[in-house]
């Protein structure tokens, strides 16, 4: 039963996307530009290397020198992306913990006098902060909000979604990152962090931003789609590498979690971002640690260190720490499908009544945050300071404005601590590490935690989706350890052994509700063991993760996957869908109508058919001598438009402006078909166009990709699901079956050894007229390429 209601819950909840029709005939057509729900349109990214004359020019004259000089730069940029994320997310935490630590320090300050008057003050300080985050999102960077990773995740898939890479968008997130979070909302800086982090290495890779005069010439090297889709997943790595200390853990995530496509060179320059990033925050922390950072202190920094903890483990105790993954995969489900619910309502209802609503809707969860976490532990009765222990390194209470254990609050005697505030009225970091801390049993009540795990989570799912940067990692850290604690207490209590420390069931609860919530497995289990030093724990981790991920994959979607969709963002997942087996590919072209151009074209027919739809490709087409009509290539709309502003290809004669074959001169470069990260590009209402330019002719030939990808009408939907995603394509052509084969390549023939010049390497290839040896290159082959029958996009392979 709970299964069908959620399961209805998700459908309910699912944006469909709708296919722009043909202006002339109203058919459905295949469009490479989808709607996401906030308005805006996302358009899917060139991962392909269009093959035209400008791009075989540069290469021809690109030498050894050129290209060593590009690894260089690669490698240079990659040490930029991991120092500037360092340096980020130093300042975020500092930021962070300085706001925080001040807060707390005034408050208790003033509660010595009045608990009123600290409660004002602790309030108003939390609403300030929190105001001036949603201020900052709403009216400067509204693709600030939230994580980020969902769009980035959409944006390594192939989705170019506007706003997300901008150099304001970056401001918004860091500044933005320190109010919501210093201003005490149940939510975390981690996931920020990694959209920093991206954007950190979007704006590097095109040489900063030119809208505020910020950019440098010579980093402007890699313009195209597949470069930036590199550097952006370096950055997301060295966002998580720099939110937990977790270098390996950062590249596992870009791998596990965000990127599409990955392989070994790539891999290479992830891992060495993401040692730069643990260098920069180790020397900032090491920096920090002679007081130069105000409240800085031991915070701030995710690491939690229990390699102190608990050193051994029984067979008995493998049942409860089943029971954890178990409560993890239940209670990480429900947050997705309630968070979902929600966020739908807030944005189709809520936001759509204009920033002020935002606003308001965030300074009012501020004020009932802060009031809960004021006033629950006043409800709360003191309990005595346990034996002090001189090697623990404990102090009970605790000094107030400092961190650690047992907080006096509200309290009538010197030797008495109020549990419920040592979690509640405290920062985040410094709660899951007296939740994590060893020898402190019997520390927390079991109603202390209890009422701490429905109110907190509560307030999770309610601030999740309002306007302002927010991860989930710190919240599902904090659920997950609460409920662990409650299940270590009751272990503890029942087998009497000494050993166990309820700080280890506290670390695995946090890893299952994580594991249950992203359904994350390997990146996640390395992320646990290195914020908390314990590689003795690694086994009981893999645990929990993989039964509290098998328990949440039975009820829903991950979040970030379930987020997307809300978002609208239509992500290509690993797998295709299961009905795809029994489609073929031109019926997922449906009757669309495609729509082409000749080779010679007029430049009137130019602007009345891009002026009629939002296509992006389109196919061109030539005729033989014999008057057959053959396809010769796909040429892009951003093309289209560069040629019709450039106006320097435009000629009066409507005849090939190359009969001969023979390559005129290039007039382009082929940066100039780029269309930049931080912008929409050239639009057609931009280019003005006179009478007798409408009245002169393009020769397309020069400027198309003649080898795009083609497949046979009768492929299976999952083959041509698989070629789509793997290859990181735009556009595939569906053909009828070819009447002959010219030739076939098999593996041999593709292993060339680069001492041989490529010119004149021999390869053995198979015909249907028998075996026959051809020469690459040393002459033009005469392929026969039947007309189309459609043109698969990316929304069909949307199912």
């Amino acid at each position: 039963m709970l299964s069908n209601q959620l399961h209805n819950g998700m459908e309910t909840a699912k944006l469909l996307w709708s296919r722009i029709p043909s202006s002339e005939d109203g058919e459905v057509d295949g469009v490479s530009m989808l709607r996401t729900s906030n308005g805006n349109t996302a358009e899917s990214l060139d991962y392909e290397v269009i093959e035209n004359q400008a791009y075989r020019y540069e290469q021809a004259q690109r030498g050894k020198l050129y290209v060593g000089y590009q690894v260089v730069v690669k490698w240079f940029l990659a040490l930029l992306i991991g120092i500037g994320t360092g340096l980020a997310a130093v300042f975020i935490n500092i930021s962070v913990e300085n706001f925080a630590g001040w807060k707390f320090s005034l408050t208790f300050s003033i509660i010595q006098r009045s608990y009123f008057a600290g409660f004002v003050i602790y309030v108003l300080i939390n609403l300030v902060l929190v105001f001036s985050s949603v201020y900052i999102v709403t009216h400067f960077a509204p693709a600030a909000a939230g994580s980020g990773i969902p769009e980035i995740k959409g944006y390594l898939n192939g989705l170019d979604i506007p706003g997300i890479l901008l150099f304001r968008t970056l401001i918004g997130k860091i500044f933005g990152s320190i109010g919501s979070v210093g201003g005490g909302l149940a939510l975390g800086k981690e996931g920020p962090l990694v959209h920093t982090g991206a954007c950190i290495a979007s704006l590097l890779g095109q040489g900063g931003s030119t809208k505020y005069h910020l950019s440098l010439r010579w980093l402007q090297v890699f313009k195209s789609d597949r470069d930036r889709r590199d550097l952006v997943t370096c950055g997301c790595a060295a966002g998580v590498a720099a939110a937990f200390r977790a270098p390996v853990g950062g590249v596992l995530f870009a791998l596990e979690e965000v990127t599409s496509w990955w392989r070994s060179q790539l891999m290479w320059r992830v891992f060495f971002t993401s040692a730069v990033v643990a260098v920069v925050v180790r020397t900032a922390m090491g920096w920090c640690k002679s007081g130069k950072c105000g409240h800085f202190g031991s915070g701030g920094f995710i690491i939690w260190d229990t390699s102190d903890g608990q050193e051994d483990y029984s067979f008995g105790e493998l049942l409860p720490m089943a029971v954890i993954g178990v409560i993890g995969g239940l209670l990480g489900a429900l947050f997705n499908q309630l968070t979902l619910h929600i966020t739908y309502w807030r944005r189709n209802y809520l936001h759509k009544n204009g920033n002020r609503v935002k606003i308001i809707e965030a300074c009012l969860i501020s004020v009932i945050t802060s009031a809960i976490s004021f006033g629950l532990p006043l409800l709360r009765k003191c309990n005595s300071c346990p034996e002090s222990d001189p090697d623990s390194g404990i102090e009970c209470p605790r000094p107030p404005g400092m961190y650690g254990n047992y907080v006096n609050f509200y309290c009538g005697k010197d030797k008495e601590y109020n549990d419920l505030a040592t979690i509640f009225f405290n920062t985040q970091d410094d709660a899951i590490r007296n939740l994590f801390s060893a020898k402190t049993i019997h520390e927390f009540s079991a109603q202390s935690l209890l009422t701490f795990l429905v109110m907190f989570y509560t307030l999770a799912v309610v601030t999740f989706g309002t306007a302002v940067p927010a991860g989930q990692f710190i919240p599902g850290i904090m659920i997950g350890s609460t409920y662990g604690r409650l299940v270590g207490m009751f272990v503890v209590n029942f087998y009497k052994k000494l050993n166990i420390e309820e700080g280890t069931y506290a670390l695995l609860g946090a890893a299952s509700f994580l594991g249950g919530s992203m359904r994350m497995t390997v990146s996640l289990c390395v992320i646990m063991v290195e914020i908390t030093n314990n590689l003795k724990l690694l086994p009981l981790i893999m645990l929990v993760l993989l039964i509290s991920k098998a328990v949440g994959d039975a009820f829903n979607e991950g979040l970030y996957e379930q987020q997307a969709r809300l978002r609208g963002i239509p992500l290509l997942e690993s797998r295709p869908k299961y009905q795809m087996r029994n489609m073929k590919a031109k019926e997922a072209c449906g009757n669309q109508k495609v729509v082409s151009f000749p080779r010679i074209v007029k430049v009137a027919d130019v602007v009345s058919i891009l002026q009629s739809n939002m296509h992006n490709g389109f196919p061109v087409i030539d005729h033989t001598r014999n008057g057959e009509t053959l396809v010769i290539g796909l040429v892009l709309r951003s093309h289209l438009l560069v040629l019709l502003q450039s106006k320097v290809d435009f000629q009066h004669s409507p005849l090939p402006c190359d009969p001969a074959g023979v390559s005129k001169s290039i007039r382009h470069n082929f940066s100039e078909f780029v269309k930049p990260v931080s912008s929409k590009g050239i639009s057609i209402e931009d280019i003005q166009l006179s009478s007798d330019d409408l009245e002169m002719y393009i020769d397309l030939a020069p400027f198309l990709n003649p080898s795009p990808y083609v497949v046979p009408e009768d492929m299976s939907l999952t083959k041509v699901y698989n070629l789509f995603r793997q290859l990181g394509l735009r556009h595939i052509f569906v053909v009828p079956r070819a009447s002959r084969v010219v030739g076939m390549i098999t593996r041999k023939d593709l292993l060339i050894e680069d001492s041989e010049d490529s010119a004149n390497v021999e390869l053995q290839s198979t015909s249907v007229r028998g075996h026959r040896q051809y020469r690459m290159m040393s002459r033009d082959v005469d392929v026969e390429r039947p007309l189309l029958n459609g043109l698969l996009v990316q929304d069909h392979m949307l199912g």
